[in-house]
């Protein structure tokens, strides 16, 4: 599933795939964790016409297994599974 696509809910566990451009290539990560929280959090740069005239990204708490809580911002160069 794709993130636009996934549904996830808090205690699911979620596979995270990041593609990072550089050059002519990507850099890609992948990591799981289980699902904490999913939210729209504004950031600290100006983007007119928005809400409260700030940059809004989509991100994704996780709960690592070893208890690190991570936090991803997603985009349309990550992939999210939801695992069985």
């Amino acid at each position: 599933m794709t993130t636009q696509q996934a549904t996830f809910a808090p205690g699911q566990r979620v596979r995270v795939t990041t593609h990072i451009p550089k050059g002519d290539g990507f850099l890609t990560t992948s990591y799981e964790g289980v699902v904490v929280a999913r939210s729209q959090q504004k950031t600290g740069s100006w983007y007119a016409h928005s809400k409260d005239k700030k940059l809004w990204l989509e991100r994704l708490e996780l709960r690592m297994d070893d208890g690190e809580r991570r936090i991803c911002n997603l985009d349309q160069y990550t992939r999210v599974e939801v695992l069985a």
